[in-house]
């Protein structure tokens, strides 16, 4: 293959140098403009004559001097003026839109074609100009940075600003159509134009109407001596680009126009020499350097105060006030131990940055910069997840939280707070309308399919299959697909099996009462501290599970607490009845026996309910998890008839029964039976979520046996992004291999081979891993963000603003993110020096 760039001269052609076809081009782009015509010209060394001369002999041709350029000028005004057409082409054709020749060049492009018979003989320095001008597109405005542009309004005749535009914007750089015909040592090939030389040679600017390359530093100052060709008729010489360019950048007018480019907007050079300037410039940067410094401390205020949700601003924030607040103190300390940030809020008069309008601007501004660095993670991540769920403030507004979870860089799991949005109510089309308008933003146009996943409570306005939040956010996100939090569910299958047993459901009751009945009183509270030392607490997420166990350990303390109570004189007739009643309550044989039994049941439940809140599950762990629920559930079943036996031996012989070990076992087998059945039916792993029983590794050896077809159907249907016979082909060797049965999980898997570098043998494996960590199983961080809503906006700040409990918000909950950003102080003063012109300096020149 010959080379390209080779600084040969056309061999058998007369035709004459670039420099001499000026005039013909640019006589061709007039009649462009002119006529607004699609022109298709093939010129090759029988058409630089005459026009009209017809076909010559190549020799005749080869002996015809070369002619001068201003000439050839004229010749060819002169055809255009007669309107005539002396190729060998048809005319052009008016009725067609675009001429024959035009579709037959495009057709060419599109299948390579031999040259003609009579072509074949002397092709080599043919020139194929193919011109696609239309008279839509002459119509429209071309870009001011465009060749045509600064060919049509010089650079010289426009503003200063829109001089920097055209800086700005940089070369024109389209794709060029230039064909170049040529033939070495037998060989015939075509030289076409790359966009590499774009990259190679930045000052390169293109021009699809002229289909040529300039000089675009050039073309905007023209100093004297600047070469035509690189500014008026532009570069097509394919075979001798390398050369020209070589030899252009060279000259000195071509230096002469860069450093002019380089410096517009700029000070002249003799200014930025001058000792003056130079000093002046120090003398600025000082300063930006010590504003930033106090700027930065202040930052590291707010920070402070945002991480440990403190209130920012007192009662009365002067300089005499007693009672600055939290943030005026904590500069003030901060001061006392840099003498910088004390000599300025000493001597400062136009700018502290101690004001409520600098505290808010900064908080807006670390917002900005901490949401810009997550949706910067989610665009690299593969996969993305949503979780939302809404609650009331204390100033009655209905809040809906945001919740994004994905992979980052460092493959972990990432569950990130994005904001807080206060909606009007909590229909269905108020949620759905507020979170596809955050996802729009967050997810663009071409990347809708990222998001595999979203997680709620379970509410009915949000779980529904037909109008409501999950079923419209799918109509937007195809693979977006439900999932109801397990710790949800969880508390649904204790509530079941509590609420269809009247038993059940009294005993609960009562258990309940220890709790209010010393909440209400220390003197009470006093008694149990010198009887029992831990006391009894209620709590929402794992259904008074602590009560049972304080109250079972604690038994006998607690009654001879109560009898003390009872027979004590020293407590009204109220106080001594209730203490009687929780005296008889633990001497009940039926409520003695069902505390022994949920003794046993409740740590399961705590403990399954405590791992479904961490934030690095998957639903392969988690069905592993819920099976060694279950299996603990069957056991403590099993165990019924001897708990019976134990409780009937052990009853002292004052107490009255009032169940029977019959009715006894009857009972505690209804309740464990109630929990089986809803767990098994609620933790159904079924759709999409049957993917992760393709990597549970407790069941590789049956899959090994028996490929799971139907798993791996329904997986390839849920995420049509994965490719079905890779996945197989993967998963197979994964089944046989006895080295991934020891992983625990997707985790452990997934990170085995990102560790061992097998992502790219395993690829489809390691995309459905990605899928199923970031599918969220739960939504415990919805919650925790509530929490975090009701510290900062409480009672005595309840007048906040949306933007300022969003900042103070991320501040807090993304703490460790806030200090894991390189520079954060740094893009925080950016921004904040760009929001609007400041008397202070923070910019450096």
């Amino acid at each position: 293959m010959p080379d390209f760039t080779a600084d040969e001269d056309f061999q058998g052609s007369n035709m004459a140098p670039e420099e001499e076809t000026k005039p013909q081009v640019k006589v061709e782009e007039e009649s462009i403009e002119i006529r607004h015509e699609v022109k298709v010209e093939v010129k090759t060394e029988e058409d630089v004559g005459p026009a009209g001369a017809g076909e010559q002999d190549s020799q005749e041709t080869e002996q015809q001097p070369e002619q001068d350029a201003a000439d050839q000028a004229e010749q060819v005004k002169a055809e255009a003026d007669r309107g005539g057409n002396y190729s060998r082409k048809r005319p052009y054709e008016e009725s067609r839109g675009y001429s024959y020749y035009e579709h037959r060049e495009e057709k060419r492009s599109r299948t390579p074609q031999p040259p003609a018979e009579d072509e074949e003989g002397n092709i080599d320095g043919t020139l194929v100009t193919i011109d696609t001008s239309s008279k839509m597109t002459t119509l429209m405005r071309p870009s001011p940075n465009s060749v045509r542009s600064l060919l049509q309004d010089p650079f010289e005749k426009r503003t200063l600003m829109e001089k920097l535009r055209v800086k700005e914007l940089g070369p024109d750089q389209p794709d060029l159509a230039i064909k170049q015909l040529a033939s070495e040592k037998g060989k015939r090939y075509t030289r076409g134009f790359s966009r590499n030389w774009y990259t190679r040679k930045t000052w390169l600017a293109g021009c699809n109407h002229a289909n040529a390359l300039f000089c675009f530093p050039c073309m905007l100052f023209k100093t004297t001596g600047t070469e035509a060709s690189w500014t008026v008729t532009g570069v097509r010489d394919m075979k001798h680009l390398s050369e020209k360019i070589k030899k252009h950048e060279n000259t000195r007018a071509h230096m002469d126009n860069s450093v002019k480019l380089a410096i517009l907007g700029r000070q002249n050079i003799a200014m930025q020499l001058d000792d003056c300037h130079r000093l002046s410039v120090r003398k600025h940067n000082e300063e930006v350097d010590k504003n930033r410094h106090v700027l930065s401390k202040i930052i590291d205020c707010v920070k402070f105060c945002g991480a440990f949700e403190l209130a920012l601003r007192g009662h009365d924030e002067t300089d005499s006030s007693e009672n600055p607040g939290i943030f005026r103190g904590l500069v003030d300390f901060v001061a006392s131990l840099d003498n910088v940030l004390e000599e300025h809020l000493k001597t400062a008069t136009v700018f502290k940055g101690t004001s409520k309008k600098v505290q808010n601007e900064l908080l807006d501004c670390m917002l900005s910069v901490v949401r810009s660095y997550i949706q910067e993670e989610v665009k690299n991540a593969n996969f993305v997840a949503i979780q939302a769920d809404e609650t009331t403030d204390i100033s009655t507004h209905c809040q809906l939280v945001l919740v994004l979870r994905y992979i980052d860089g460092n493959n972990e799991i990432q569950e990130r707070f994005m904001e807080f949005i206060n909606i009007q109510n909590a229909s269905a089309e108020t949620i759905s309308s507020a979170l596809l308008e955050r996802l729009h933003t967050i997810l663009p146009e071409g990347q809708k399919a990222k998001l595999i996943a979203q997680a709620y409570d379970g509410a009915a306005v949000m779980r529904g299959a037909t109008g409501d939040v999950q079923r419209k956010i799918m109509d937007v996100y195809e693979n977006a697909h439900y999932v109801h939090c397990y710790a949800h569910q969880l508390i649904l299958i204790m509530q079941q099996a509590t609420s269809h047993m009247p038993r059940i459901g009294t005993f609960f009751s009562d258990l309940a009462g220890f709790s209010a009945f010393f909440s209400r009183s220390p003197k009470r509270t006093a008694v149990l501290d010198q009887v029992v030392s831990h006391r009894a607490s209620m709590t929402r997420w794992n259904f008074h599970s602590r009560a049972v166990n304080t109250v079972f350990e604690h038994k006998d303390d607690l009654l001879k607490c109560f009898q003390t109570i009872r027979d004590s004189r020293n407590f009204d007739h109220h106080t001594v009845r209730e203490a009687g009643g929780f005296v008889r309550m633990l001497e009940d044989e039926t409520f003695c026996f069902l505390l022994a039994l949920f003794h046993k049941i409740m740590p399961h439940v705590d403990m399954l309910f405590n791992q479904l809140q961490k934030r690095d599950i998957d639903p392969v762990w988690i069905k592993a998890l819920l099976q060694r629920f279950k299996d603990s559930m069957l056991k403590i079943r099993m165990s019924i008839p001897s708990l019976c036996e134990d409780r009937t031996a052990g009853q002292p012989q004052k107490r009255q029964k009032i169940l029977g070990p019959g009715e006894q076992q009857r009972l505690a087998t209804e309740v464990c039976d109630t929990i089986l059945v809803h767990a098994e039916e609620r933790f159904a792993f079924t759709q999409h979520l049957v993917s992760a029983t393709l990597l549970h590794a407790e069941l590789f050896p049956q899959h090994s046996a028996r490929f799971p077809e139907a798993a791996l159907d329904t997986t390839v249907e849920a995420y049509p992004m994965l490719d079905k016979a890779k996945l197989k082909t993967e998963l197979s060797l994964i089944y046989e291999n006895s080295e991934f049965k020891a992983c625990s999980g997707a985790v452990p898997l997934y990170q085995f081979f990102m560790e061992n570098n097998l992502q790219g043998i395993f690829s489809e494996t390691v995309s459905l891993l990605k899928i199923l960590m970031t599918t969220p199983m739960t939504t415990a961080e919805s919650e925790r963000c509530f929490s975090t809503l009701k510290r900062i906006k409480t009672f005595l700040r309840n007048s906040m603003t949306q933007d300022r409990l969003n900042a103070l918000a991320m501040l807090s909950m993304e703490k460790k993110l806030v200090r894991d950003i390189p520079d954060f102080n740094k893009w925080v003063i950016e921004k904040f020096a760009m929001q609007k012109e400041r008397t202070e300096k923070f910019l450096y020149k």
